[in-house]
């Protein structure tokens, strides 16, 4: 089956996170999706075991990228270097998206990548949510936006639109803190039913540690919206400041009441650990510092992660098995899918997960099989079928892992 022998082989080689791609840049054609198509009743059969005692309609998917080009007047923008091809990561990595969304880089780019997510998400979880993601561009300390340091744009108004167009869509909008009516946004956006801000510091220039931000938390606060944040090295897009990724640095918005959602659960790279005394910097795994605000007592109504991307074959480790272990921690944690990257077929791989005890080698082909119909629906039932021994017992994600309506009721 050509399905598992790539993924077999892929995961053989030791290759990780989007370097995976890099053994097909050549051709990202070859990475195309087909559209959803349905499901066998054997299939059928195995979904409805899997997301048996789950409440389909709790569940909504906290991690949910849209794009486009802008050529339909999304407003969506893609810094010139990803159609540069002398630039061939940024190139590639382009490509791979679009192949994987079933798009092409022309005037239907935006509406189709939106078309073919409403048909992935009625072949998956009709009776759920998607919380798209804005992605908002790099602005600079004096509040001035830096296009030409931003990999790509996706307008707040653009997925606050889509989610008012579309009840199966709700908008997470991404308003940098440091713009100069970066509150007056914020206000706009709540009024009009957003449902969380994301930022990717590394990625924007952000400093969640930075005074700056107070005001802005002091907002986001008062209207109990939370703050999606990615913490740890990041893998999908261009990061020019690592170090703002620090997931210790998040602790100034959780001091000033702000719900903050740990995006992965920071499970990628080494972070200094700002804790030491008298200024001293140890490189210490970002997933370690991550922990270490969980299990402050201090945060436990504040602090929550999403586990999204945990299967992929760069985060399935130690991570993947600590979270599931931590049945503890479970209440505070979110399925998101992070899509469209369960479509990069290389990121996941069922054999390494199998091997690694994670899932059998039955769940293992019919989860092979259902990727080929839907890779939404792979994601969210590959997670269910997840288990690691524990004390003589399986610990698995619970239901509430996955009911995550609650967070934005």
């Amino acid at each position: 089956m050509t399905l598992l022998t790539r993924r077999r082989a892929l995961a053989l080689l030791g290759l990780s996170g989007l370097g995976l791609v890099g053994a097909r840049v050549a051709a990202p054609s070859l990475l195309a999706v087909p559209d959803p198509t349905p499901l066998d009743s054997e299939l059928s059969d195995f979904v409805g075991a899997r997301l048996d005692g789950v409440d389909r309609a709790k569940v909504w998917d906290v991690h949910c990228h849209v794009f486009g080009n802008g050529l339909g007047g999304s407003g969506c923008e893609v810094n010139p270097r990803a159609r540069n091809p002398i630039d061939a990561w940024e190139n590639a990595r382009f490509d791979v998206f679009l192949a994987v969304s079933g798009v092409e880089d022309d005037d239907d780019c935006d509406a189709r990548y939106v078309e073919r997510l409403l048909d992935l998400h009625a072949g998956s979880n009709a009776l759920g949510r998607r919380i798209l993601l804005a992605f908002d561009r790099w602005v600079d300390e004096q509040g001035v936006e830096d296009p030409s340091r931003t990999d790509f744009f996706v307008p707040s108004e653009y997925v606050l639109s889509l989610a008012e167009s579309h009840r199966q869509f709700e908008a997470g909008v991404s308003i940098h803190p440091y713009r100069l009516d970066a509150l007056e946004r914020l206000e706009a956006a709540a009024a009009r039913g957003a449902r969380l801000v994301k930022w990717l510091p590394a990625a924007m220039g952000i400093d969640p540690a930075s005074p700056r931000c107070d005001p802005f938390y002091e907002r986001l606060a008062a209207l109990g919206m939370p703050l999606l944040c990615h913490a740890g090295g990041e893998a999908a897009v261009t990061g020019t400041r690592p170090e703002l990724g620090n997931p210790l640095r998040l602790r100034r918005a959780l001091e000033a009441g702000v719900r903050v959602i740990v995006a992965h659960c920071a499970s990628l790279g080494d972070d200094d650990d700002l804790d030491l005394p008298g200024g001293r910097r140890i490189r210490v795994s970002s997933f370690d510092l991550f922990l270490r605000l969980m299990e402050d007592p201090r945060y436990e109504r504040r602090l929550l992660a999403d586990v999204s991307a945990l299967t992929q074959v760069n985060r399935c480790g130690r991570p993947l098995e600590t979270m599931l272990r931590a049945e503890h921690l479970h209440h505070r944690l979110l399925d998101g899918s992070d899509y469209p990257l369960p479509a990069v077929d290389p990121l996941v791989s069922t054999w390494l997960l199998a091997r690694r005890g994670y899932v059998t080698a039955s769940e293992r082909a019919l989860c092979n099989r259902l990727y080929a119909h839907n890779p939404l629906l792979f994601d969210l039932v590959l997670k269910r079928c997840l288990r690691v021994a524990d004390r003589g017992r399986a610990a698995r994600f619970s239901p509430a892992v996955f009911e995550t309506a609650w967070v934005f009721a």
